[in-house]
């Protein structure tokens, strides 16, 4: 784990990112990481000086498996109020069932596990809204059609763009993970969007964050060649 910004912590969880943001009112997790990873999140909280009880909200970006695998044990064990947008509100809750993976990926989900469904207690709509105190949701579809980015006002502004967008290793901005996009155009769009707002630090679902004038890397990803 390593601190991005004052109070904005970044964990790793295999191939995917999660984030634990230290509040006045307590801590708030964006995502929760692949399933099976509740002790890792646990640690990460002692290293904090706090434990599961101060974890006050879950702000989810979106219904992937690696974003909400331990949403359901986290809401359980804190009494967290867990946030999430209506379009993918019904694959987080159970209400409808995941496409069955094929290929490859059904090998994955058997070494991966499920994500255990869970109740959400706000569902975000809207394309702009003000979930928690500092905290913007904008509704980013594209990735899949309810993902959702969150701005905190903190430091110049930090953005937590889930899967819209990715940081490449030479601190640049790429899409985020089109193989499993629902629409990977309207995905650019989102990114392009995201452009349009002021933070100087981004970090991601997956890949490096960017430290600086973060939201100059978006603009130059949207411009035209």
């Amino acid at each position: 784990m390593r601190e991005v910004i004052d109070g904005v912590f970044e964990l790793s969880l295999g191939f995917v990112n999660m984030h634990l943001v230290v509040t006045d009112d307590g801590v708030v997790l964006i995502d929760t990481g692949l399933p099976r990873n509740a002790k890792r999140i646990d640690r990460a909280l002692h290293e904090l000086r706090k434990q599961i009880g101060d974890v006050t909200a879950v702000l989810l970006t979106h219904q992937h498996i690696d974003h909400i695998g331990n949403v359901a044990d986290v809401r359980r064990r804190s009494g967290a109020r867990v946030f999430a947008h209506a379009a993918d509100a019904p694959a987080i809750t159970g209400a409808i069932r995941p496409a069955e993976p094929k290929g490859l990926a059904r090998f994955a989900v058997r070494l991966i596990g499920t994500a255990e469904p869970t109740k959400l207690d706000q569902v975000i709509t809207g394309e702009e809204s003000e979930p928690l105190p500092g905290f913007t949701a904008i509704h980013t579809p594209g990735h899949t059609r309810g993902h959702v980015s969150y701005l905190l006002d903190r430091a110049g502004g930090i953005l937590f763009a889930g899967d819209t967008a990715s940081g490449t290793k030479d601190g640049k901005v790429a899409l985020g993970p089109k193989q499993v996009s629902a629409d990977p155009a309207e995905q650019g769009r989102s990114l392009a969007k995201l452009g349009s707002y002021n933070f100087e630090h981004a970090v991601f679902g997956h890949g490096k964050a960017v430290a600086g004038q973060a939201v100059e890397r978006f603009r130059e990803y949207s411009a035209p060649a």
